[in-house]
């Protein structure tokens, strides 16, 4: 797949520990710490490169317990779900993977979910009506960038939100296979099936970028 450089942002989504085996008691997602060298292989084929983080509170809402198991239903305007506590900032969770940037050294850098009330998935929005951006969208306009190279965690969760999020302001979005992960079999099949009826284009890895 030829892209131009000039051109070319490569976003990494919420690629932190609380996502992966080293954080058992958060989200594990099995090979989530894996995902680092190909991260940094599709930023070579990319001018600027943004991240993001969840950066969550212990007392949110949506903090699952002993009678709110996490993945059960919750109602509110911008939650939807139940989730173990994770990505508490100042925890080793709420870390980048080793082997990334750090966030100053990004281009573009998003912080979300910091209000108790509000967990969005994607990277683009803070809540789910999609009214409140996080600048993201704007710095990539601004920046002459229409296509993004994406990978990040979890695939089926914050990565299909952002990808799809990137699409709805018509940017051309490739998603590296090799360079996300997700948690279930068949939510992270449902996601592909969705991203690519929107239009997301899919890479097996940063090889197939020229």
């Amino acid at each position: 797949m030829q892209i131009i450089k000039e051109k070319t942002a490569s976003f990494d989504v919420d690629a932190q520990k609380t996502f992966t085996p080293l954080c058992p008691d958060e989200l594990p997602v099995a090979g989530g710490d894996e995902i680092v060298a190909e991260l940094n292989r599709q930023a070579n084929y990319a001018r600027l490169r943004v991240g993001s983080k969840d950066a969550h509170s212990p007392h949110a809402i949506w903090v699952a317990d002993e009678l709110h198991p996490c993945l059960s239903p919750l109602k509110g305007e911008n939650v939807d779900l139940y989730w173990n506590l994770h990505a508490v900032p100042g925890t080793s969770g709420f870390e980048l993977l080793n082997g990334l940037p750090c966030p100053k050294d990004y281009d573009y850098f998003v912080w979300k979910g910091i209000e108790l009330d509000m967990h969005p998935y994607g990277a683009c929005y803070h809540d789910f009506a999609e009214r409140l951006s996080t600048g993201v969208i704007d710095y990539l306009q601004v920046n002459d960038i229409d296509t993004v190279i994406v990978g990040g965690l979890a695939l089926d969760y914050c990565v299909k939100r952002t990808v799809l999020q990137l699409r709805q302001c018509n940017f051309t979005v490739i998603l590296n296979l090799a360079a996300t992960r997700g948690i279930a079999k068949a939510s992270m099949e449902a996601a592909l099936e969705q991203m690519q009826q929107g239009g997301v284009l899919l890479i097996e890895s940063a090889d197939n970028l020229t």
